[in-house]
């Protein structure tokens, strides 16, 4: 990899199944870094070289950065990316072709587990108990949007690897009678129930759809942020569709911070969990979290923040720009 330009800028991009956001970060100096020309981009693009040709028309006239970064959500692998809920496909030499000396596709996720150690107080919210966690320790970080995506950040001693993953695909596991009525009322539709099927926007919708069914009631199609704010208007459909889902987000993030041994702490990503975060604080999160029979106590101890820089991807995707090109 050719080395970023002497004045540490990079074009960035944090790309999902429905948002695109690109932004050109200076990252040069002491943090913060600073974050110019950002735009979100909602426009139905049929291709991901559509939308960066919109941001580059959008932008204020600027010298284009000689180096990219973006993150995708999708496995990468080789230098390339398929979008996982969407019809996209992308490669460094893309990127290139835009005349980009130094590319990088990286998964969303693990430039989330690049940030995390470059987020400050402002930037993380608490979701339980006050804990320090232990320093130095691995971090996990999951998060529920368009899909469930799920990467740790590895730590031994001053070594630091960010692993992207596809935790999101676990299988689905019910912790109570309420929950295996519903995996038994999804395997009438699939074979398969992943965690993604429930921990997602579309997954919220299939939860309240499902419950209702349980109930009785023959449910009125409602989108993941009409089901929050019936929550909020106690509607009692929606109030037990969201309080499901945050017990469930308890125990799947708890069972990631076992598999990942993330004593350093779980760190929540992705739009959904602000937007219920007062559901989260109220309900079974934590207690699902901890609620883990021999291994609570090495559970109880992993303190869970909330990720709400809506920028966290993007200085991500830049540092792992500037440490790969130091690399």
């Amino acid at each position: 990899m050719t080395q970023l330009a002497s004045d540490h800028t990079v074009l960035v991009g944090d790309v999902g199944g429905t948002h695109a956001r690109f932004a050109i970060v200076e990252a040069a100096g002491a943090r913060p870094w600073r974050i110019h020309d950002r735009r979100d981009l909602a426009q139905p693009f049929a291709t991901f070289n559509d939308a960066l040709r919109s941001y580059f028309a959008g932008a204020p006239p600027r010298e284009r950065p000689s180096a990219a970064v973006i993150a995708v959500a999708g496995p990468v692998s080789r230098g390339s990316a398929r979008f996982t809920n969407r019809g996209w496909t992308l490669s460094e030499d893309d990127l290139r072709a835009f005349g980009f000396r130094t590319t990088l596709l990286i998964n969303d996720f693990a430039a989330l587990a690049f940030a995390v150690e470059i987020l400050g107080d402002a930037d993380l919210r608490t979701l339980g108990p006050e804990l320090e966690g232990e320093p130095k320790s691995t971090i996990s970080i999951v998060g529920a949007g368009t899909g469930f995506g799920v990467s740790y950040l590895a730590r031994y001693a001053d070594r630091v690897v960010p692993v992207a993953t596809e935790g999101g695909h676990i299988g689905f596991a019910p912790s109570d009678e309420a929950e295996l009525a519903v995996l038994k009322a999804l395997w009438q539709q699939s074979e398969r129930v992943s965690v993604e099927r429930l921990l997602s926007g579309p997954g919220l919708e299939t939860l309240y759809r499902t419950l209702e069914q349980i109930a009785g009631r023959s449910p009125a199609p409602r989108t993941a942020a009409e089901i929050a704010a019936g929550a909020a208007a106690r509607d009692p459909g929606c109030e037990a569709a969201i309080a499901m889902f945050g017990a469930i987000y308890g125990t799947v993030a708890g069972d990631i911070a076992l598999a990942h041994g993330a004593r350093g702490g779980v760190y929540l990503a992705g739009g959904i969990a602000q937007k219920i975060e007062p559901f989260l604080r109220a309900g079974l999160f934590r207690s699902r979290f901890e609620s883990k029979g021999r291994l609570s106590p090495f559970v109880a101890a992993i303190p869970t923040r909330l990720i709400v820089n809506p920028d966290a991807a993007l200085l991500g995707a830049a540092r792992a720009g500037i440490e790969l090109a130091r690399a």
